[in-house]
């Protein structure tokens, strides 16, 4: 007989399912039915492990920030933290770009079931208390921006606060490009998106061409790390 399997790995394994489900089907896949057959258990065992789907729905946006903390964290970091920042800009396009559904949930923009994930001010540091995934996958932009007022290339600032202008507006353009707006592969990326980001720096402290310098610096890196002109951004 085989082993009866963990409480942690049935729940572990609803949470995949659930993002799964998700990624095929959008938000009217995620029901508690499907996510049960899906893992072979009862309906029932959503209800043991989760207490509800309220609960289920706020696993998957934990879930879909640890993804983007992964993704932010593999841009890796240079001397240039300006440069980072841009380069954490296009790790967090394509990470959505791979699974708009995802963090769809993940960012409230979607309430499956009627659930919306709970979110919370990760600007702070009660809201950074109760968010940890989300605070993780923030913190990378966080840590830059930091690098940026202690190198000089902004102004001294709340880092906090600073790096939640950088997150408004990079997601406000991943949002309206994913709609189709700013048009296919690379349109996007460097009529919108780079341009964005120099103001962004310059808003905060940093010169137009120092600014520029670095967004130039990253679309190289990016491009030398995808082996082409865009990886996801070509779909």
């Amino acid at each position: 007989m085989s082993p009866k399997p963990r409480a942690t790995d049935v729940k572990a394994r609803l949470v995949e399912a659930a993002i799964r489900l998700l990624d095929d089907g959008g938000p009217e896949a995620l029901q508690a039915r499907k996510l049960a057959a899906e893992v072979g258990v009862s309906t029932m065992a959503v209800y043991t492990h989760f207490g509800g789907m309220a609960a289920l729905v706020d696993e998957v946006a934990r879930a879909g920030f640890l993804r983007l903390s992964e993704c932010l964290a593999e841009a890796g970091e240079t001397d240039d933290p300006v440069a980072d920042i841009f380069t954490m800009a296009r790790a967090y396009r394509q990470a959505v770009a791979e699974q708009p559904q995802l963090f769809a949930v993940t960012f409230g923009q979607t309430a499956p079931g009627g659930k919306r994930a709970t979110l919370s001010d990760l600007t702070t540091e009660e809201g950074r208390e109760a968010a940890q995934e989300g605070l993780e996958a923030f913190g990378h932009i966080v840590r830059a921006t930091e690098r940026a007022i202690q190198a000089g290339r902004f102004r001294p600032a709340d880092e906090y606060q600073a790096a939640a202008q950088l997150w408004s507006a990079l997601h406000g353009f991943v949002t309206l490009e994913a709609s189709g707006h700013f048009g296919p592969g690379e349109q996007g990326i460097d009529h919108i998106l780079l341009p964005l980001g120099i103001t962004m720096a310059v808003g905060l402290g940093d010169t137009v061409d120092r600014a520029g310098r670095s967004a130039e610096a990253a679309k190289a890196a990016w491009r030398a790390r995808t082996g082409n002109t865009g990886h996801v951004d070509n779909e």
